[in-house]
């Protein structure tokens, strides 16, 4: 896990990122960690500013002065990395609903050279979801089908959050051009990386629903994820994406 940063976006997530990144740091003495914060309530950005004395050269804070999407941050967070010496960066929740341990699984497939991007999927065997309403089990499985099926992405978890990019995709990406703040962000940064033939490979993992802290999904993040869909494959077909 050398030349590896991982992002992690935070808005009042002080219930689990100390556990988190103690977790993190326990498994995997080389990694950086790149907390995002939003100016978050409950002073989480505190909680990380503290943590760096114990993990010097390792965690580091980026604090944003507003609360502007997932899509944001991690793109904020994106470009402090390429600002730096990392060959792999992540996406992962600060929730444990990526579990830490399968950042190696995902480091692994994405050092291959016949992949780009790595993703944690919960679609690709079934449907690994732990602890979530079966409403939302449906909802999140219809939306990865309508996005397949919109988008032609050979993708089954295009909403996916668990990610390992190479340092080459997001450097070729325009990423002042990526318009969504929510899960379509996830999608469109997918969709933009097979458009520039990059490969995406999906690795099967377990997703478990949170167990402290709340949901930040809300039903503007679902609008935009089926309209923004739309558009895209509007823009692929028009030679303007």
């Amino acid at each position: 896990m050398k030349d590896t940063l991982i992002i992690i976006p935070t808005y009042n997530e002080i219930e689990n990122i100390e556990l988190m990144l103690r977790t993190i740091f326990s498994m995997y003495k080389h990694a950086h960690v790149l907390v995002v914060d939003d100016n978050s309530p409950d002073k989480t950005a505190q909680r990380v500013e503290a943590l760096k004395e114990e993990f010097p050269g390792s965690l580091h804070l980026l604090s944003r002065p507003y609360k502007s999407g997932l899509g944001r941050a991690y793109i904020d967070g994106f470009k402090w990395a390429l600002q730096h010496p990392y060959s792999y960066i992540f996406e992962m929740d600060s929730d444990f609903s990526h579990d830490p341990k399968d950042l190696e699984i995902l480091h692994k497939a994405c050092i291959s050279p016949d992949v780009d991007v790595a993703v944690g999927s919960r679609y690709i065997k079934g449907m690994n979801v732990v602890n979530w309403p079966f409403s939302r089990i449906l909802l999140s499985y219809f939306a990865s089908f309508y996005v397949r099926i919109i988008t032609g992405m050979p993708v089954k978890d295009p909403t996916a959050g668990f990610v390992c990019y190479k340092r080459k995709v997001l450097e070729t990406i325009n990423l002042d051009k990526i318009r969504f703040i929510g899960y379509a962000f996830q999608i469109e940064m997918k969709f933009k990386a097979l458009n520039k033939k990059f490969k995406i490979k999906e690795i099967p993992i377990i997703f478990t629903d949170r167990i402290r802290g709340v949901s930040k999904l809300t039903k503007g993040i679902i609008s935009e994820a089926i309209l923004g869909v739309i558009q895209m494959r509007a823009q692929q077909l028009s030679g303007k994406l």
